[in-house]
């Protein structure tokens, strides 16, 4: 994993990547196993890759910077909008733990099959860490809240749901793109919120309904 640990300590040397856990994850999850045949030789590039069905898995640099700003710690119980390729899931599975949980929701019929496949590499689905769900994201998944973490991976351009703040606990946080910037919302005791925006990201829209 040469090409792998060169972009690592790139994103790690650049400030991109701080937290231990997250760079650990980086080092265990490798990205080749979630891109598409064709792209393999561009697994490591530090840009955005096509996997099909007009979606992308994510510039490593953009999920590095989402996942610091979540603070992911082991044993939570996480939500993910938009699981596409599965790598992020992974990454998110393998900082949570045995202990933790990673409830994955993806629209796309042909993106849940893959990036299905590509987390079952790691064996996540069947240690029962990570559960999949193919189907809209805007209503969360109530059943299951509250959530510590919430992150997507698409862009909520009127805005995030009102359900995923609904659903997310007390101190928890979603990291969500907004039009073209990166938004974190931290979730105060009395039930409002903290809101800090990052501009200067590019993100594929939230798709909504069937």
């Amino acid at each position: 994993m040469i090409e792998g640990d060169k972009l690592l300590d790139n994103l790690v040397e650049d400030g991109w990547l701080k937290s231990p856990n997250i760079i650990d994850a980086f080092h265990a999850i490798h990205r080749n196993d979630f891109v598409p045949k064709d792209a393999q030789k561009d697994a490591f590039l530090n840009t955005a890759l096509s996997i099909g069905w007009d979606q992308t898995i994510s510039q490593p640099l953009t999920v590095a910077f989402m996942l610091e700003l979540l603070e992911p710690k082991s044993d939570q119980k996480i939500l993910e909008i938009g699981y596409g390729s599965g790598w992020q899931t992974c990454l998110l599975a393998h900082i949570v733990g045995k202990h933790g949980k990673v409830f994955a929701i993806e629209i796309v019929p042909e993106l849940c099959k893959f990036g299905s496949e590509n987390i079952a590499k790691y064996n996540f689905i069947k240690e029962g860490i990570v559960e999949c769900f193919c189907q809209d994201a805007t209503e969360g998944l109530e059943d299951q809240a509250p959530f510590e973490r919430i992150i997507a991976a698409a862009s909520a351009f009127s805005g995030i749901p009102d359900t995923w703040k609904d659903q997310l606990g007390i101190g928890g946080r979603i990291v969500a793109p907004v039009g073209q910037s990166i938004f974190l919302f931290i979730k105060n005791p009395d039930g409002s919120f903290e809101e800090k925006e990052f501009p200067g990201f590019i993100f594929v829209p939230l798709i909504k309904g069937k």
